[in-house]
């Protein structure tokens, strides 16, 4: 069994101002050689985030899988995958981890199951309306023969929602409900059954050690199917005011969440935390934030801005005002279903830079198209500095602190991601975050795995050896080394106090003032700015100095004369 929390002063908020890194287990590091990465592989680089000085580590999902959705299909979602290791692994990871004042947050996927599962192997050798069924959302078809689906629904990666089975007689059959990859089924959250496994696996985690969870597709789990199968419904359309879309963000959801905080969440001492993925409208984040349910909801606000001061601020505005809930803000801007910020930043719009829709066409032209790299990565690290400036929790992204760019030229035959097939090649989808992590400069596999070992599916392009972990550290202005002095510097400066407050500026700058007598200012107009006079404590660029210019592009911390210290 995995050692427990670590303790500290804040053992039961610790979430509200922590600095979560995101692992993508496959990815991160092989310790066994295989070409896979997994949970020793997670073990055997403590060091690098302890010395990053990271408070978390969300791990994305580790269970057993076909991988059809990149792990988010899950057989079991109590086990760990036997190609990432053992339970046995698992615990000696939380061990290893909690010793280095790191907590573990780990992915729970209770919108659906793999089409693997026992459940639905079970269900599909059981008759229409038995038990097994009810689990998940079957229908009959329309049509002569149900030979149609029950609805028009299209899939959040193309193609029909519904998928037809072959019945243990071999004849065709019903349709279940897959608002992702066939590899999917939807669970059907109505069935006490369903809301019972869900609260056991909580447990089973919880009991190994484990301090939070990051919940996905939180804002899908409850359904209206059958009152709305003649309705064209928009699938993308997750951002209603009303709660009155059929598949998202219903109101009932909050049920099922306030019953996690019962049962298990704060049944634990300290308890347990959670975070809410959920695409939902504003004004209806912070009902998954509330301390009677999840208590955490990411806000995806910033990360989706383009390189613009006023999408920014409105963002900043937004997630702050999550905080009058009794939650937290929380801030990101990369993960694994994105186009690195590093790239994004750095891809030419209309408008400026950043959008996702842009990066998005860029990779799925293999990124051939005019893009500024080194403008991008500027850009990053002055983000870095106004989001670990902000109140709240920040989430960073695996690589980021390498200032990894997307690998966009993985060839289409060696994709992964279930967007590119069912898109119809209208997207290349998110495998060029998801490329194996370069540690050393040199070796078949950039230190991602043992000399000699299997190489990654998805093969490291050769200029990721020139910014590895050991290539960048402890060397002066690298952006390892900057992100390990910004997280430092913002565990001296932050203090209980969340209040923010604007300063009036130039066009095109965020400059921000926080308690303890320190101010944030970045840069993102075309032209340099004066910064304030005082102490430079950070800069997310060499050049700049105290009292001097801040070029655009570009962020620093400063102690102004006159500003109650700590």
């Amino acid at each position: 069994m995995a050692s427990p929390t670590p303790a500290s002063p804040d053992a039961r908020d610790w979430w509200r101002r922590a600095v979560v890194y995101q692992v993508y287990p496959r990815s991160f590091a092989d310790a066994d050689g295989d070409g896979l990465g997994d949970l020793r592989g997670v073990t055997s680089r403590v060091g690098h985030l302890a010395s990053l000085g990271v408070d978390a580590v969300w791990l994305s999902p580790f269970y057993p899988s076909a991988l059809a959705d990149g792990g988010y299909d899950v057989d079991d979602h109590r086990a760990v995958d036997p190609r990432l290791g053992t339970l046995e692994d698992f615990d000696a990871m939380v061990r290893a981890l909690h010793a280095a004042g790191i907590r573990v947050v780990v992915d729970v996927v209770p919108n659906h199951t793999s089409d693997r599962h026992a459940w639905f192997r079970e269900a599909l050798a059981s008759p229409p309306g038995s038990r097994a069924r009810s689990r998940y959302v079957f229908r009959d078809g329309r049509g002569p023969g149900g030979d149609e689906p029950p609805s028009s629904w299209q899939s959040i990666f193309g193609g029909p929602a519904w998928e037809r089975v072959t019945e243990a007689d071999g004849t065709p059959g019903q349709w279940f409900l897959h608002i992702f990859a066939p590899e999917q089924p939807d669970l059907d959250w109505s069935e006490e059954e369903v809301r019972e496994d869900m609260l056991e696996t909580l447990r089973f985690w919880a009991d190994r050690g484990v301090d939070g969870f990051r919940v996905d597709v939180a804002h899908g789990l409850v359904k209206d199917v059958d009152g709305h199968l003649d309705v064209h419904v928009e699938i993308l359309e997750t951002g209603r005011e009303g709660g009155n879309h059929p598949l998202w963000d219903r109101d009932e959801v909050q049920e099922v969440y306030a019953s996690w905080r019962r049962d298990v969440l704060d049944a634990y001492d300290p308890p347990r935390s959670a975070v809410a993925e959920a695409s939902v409208h504003p004004g209806r984040r912070a009902r998954y934030a509330d301390p009677l349910g999840l208590g955490q909801a990411f806000n995806f606000d910033l990360f989706a801005c383009g390189w613009d001061a006023d999408e920014m601020r409105t963002a900043i505005d937004g997630g702050l005002a999550q905080m009058a809930a009794g939650s937290s803000a929380t801030w990101t801007l990369s993960n694994h279903d994105s186009v690195r910020h590093t790239t994004r930043f750095g891809v030419p719009t209309r408008g400026g830079a950043g959008s996702q829709e842009a990066a998005k066409a860029w990779v799925t032209t293999d990124g051939r198209d005019p893009v500024d790299l080194d403008l991008g990565l500027r850009r990053a690290r002055a983000a870095l500095l106004l989001e670990l400036a902000l109140p709240g929790a920040v989430y960073l992204y695996q690589g980021e602190e390498l200032g990894l760019h997307e690998v966009a030229d993985i060839p289409w035959d060696a994709l992964e991601d279930p967007i590119a097939v069912r898109s119809g090649g209208a997207e290349k989808g998110r495998d060029g975050c998801r490329v194996a992590l370069p540690w050393t400069p040199h070796g078949t596999t950039l230190g991602f795995g043992p000399e000699g070992g299997a190489l990654p599916g998805m093969r490291q392009p050769d200029w990721f050896g020139a910014v590895s972990v050991a290539a960048q550290d402890g060397v002066p202005g690298s952006t390892l080394e900057l992100y390990r002095a910004a997280l430092r510097r913002r565990r001296e400066l932050t203090t209980d106090d969340d209040a923010l407050t604007w300063a009036d500026d130039a066009p095109g700058v965020l400059h921000l003032e926080r308690p303890g007598g320190w101010r944030s200012v970045t840069n993102l107009s075309e032209v340099d700015v004066a910064l304030p006079a005082g102490e430079l404590l950070l800069a997310s660029d060499a050049a700049v100095v105290a009292g001097g210019a801040l070029p655009p592009g570009t962020s620093a911390w400063v102690r102004v004369a006159g500003d109650d210290g700590p």
